[in-house]
């Protein structure tokens, strides 16, 4: 995997989304039209590339977030979490008279899923102008995801010019994403974008049609309940999930993107850096929140070596045999 500089100011920087969530959790999901009494509603702060930062420096990583965040009590939760993660918000744009990113996510206590009412007021849009070189080259690894197209394509073109790798968490098609792809080194989509971006039904195809036009190191995406799947280098890699006691699936994909961006730093192989963010991952869902159930290194290690594992029979296979 690859080899970083030691000396920048920050191991990993995040520039993307934020949100504070209201959560709904219901003794079961009622039918269509239904009606039902909630258990609990609480605050809790989540989003994107915020919790995988937060997933980072829980890792021990000098992590940098850079974003924009609302006035309201929404955004101060969303800001106290920040720093009391201890990670540097000094280029978080806080905006006057503005809203914060919220969701509403309705949790069934009988499984963990999550149904996610979301909204972003267009106060809070970042620019590219909001973004210097100085805001990125002091960093071993940026991540990033693919909402504020202009601002997170500008970050990685300076990344790029001070060969910095850069992550991309991204789950859904973004106006001029094309112009962020060319400088990612290591995509981790959900299971919905290769297909929906090349047009290409099998995943397989897919991720590697991705990978030979854009040039990316590693392209992969994340499978939920059944692990994650990548390609590098010709090869595919799957892994399979973790079996917890789940209480809640919110955030598991972005503690993935945190957990994996630690494991790039570490010079673990794609093999393990799949296993280890999955391991957490699954950890985050053990506690209500998008942040709930964020745990350490130990922690993950324990669960690598005990725990069972949901594999989906037929990634694995085509993923050993070369796909075909």
């Amino acid at each position: 995997m690859p080899s970083f500089e030691q000396s920048p100011q920050f191991d990993v920087t995040g520039v993307g989304l934020n949100a504070t969530d209201t959560l709904i959790l219901l003794p079961k999901f009622p039918a269509y039209a239904g009606k039902i009494a909630f258990d609990e509603e609480m605050y809790s702060p989540g989003g994107q590339v915020a919790s995988a930062m937060v997933q980072c420096a829980k890792l021990g990583l000098r992590t940098k977030y850079i974003g924009t965040v609302g006035d309201d009590v929404r955004g101060k939760i969303q800001m106290e979490s920040l720093q009391g993660s201890g990670i540097d918000i000094s280029d978080v744009k806080v905006v006057a008279n503005c809203p914060n990113q919220t969701a509403y996510i309705l949790i069934d206590k009988t499984t963990g899923e999550r149904t996610v009412l979301w909204q972003r007021a267009e106060c809070l849009r970042l620019e590219a102008d909001d973004i210097t070189e100085s805001m990125i080259a002091s960093t071993r690894l940026l991540h990033i995801d693919g909402h504020d197209t202009s601002a997170v394509a500008k970050a990685a073109s300076i990344a790029r010019k001070h060969k910095i790798p850069v992550t991309v968490d991204v789950d859904t098609i973004y106006q001029g994403f094309e112009q962020i792809l060319p400088n990612v080194d290591y995509l981790i989509a959900s299971s919905e974008f290769p297909t929906a971006w090349t047009g290409e039904k099998d995943p397989f195809h897919a991720l590697e049609l991705i990978q030979q036009q854009y040039g990316m190191r590693v392209a992969a995406m994340t499978l939920g309940a059944y692990g994650a799947l990548a390609r590098m280098d010709g090869r595919y890699y799957y892994s399979a999930a973790f079996v917890v006691n789940c209480e809640d699936t919110t955030g598991a994909g972005d503690i993935f993107h945190g957990a994996f961006c630690y494991a790039l730093l570490n010079d673990m192989s794609l093999q393990d850096s799949l296993e280890f963010a999955n391991a957490l991952a699954a950890l985050n869902c053990t506690a209500i929140g998008a942040r709930g159930g964020i745990s350490t290194e130990d922690a993950a290690r324990a669960l690598i070596e005990r725990a069972e594992r949901r594999s989906h029979k037929d990634f694995s296979r085509r993923a050993m045999g070369g796909y075909r």
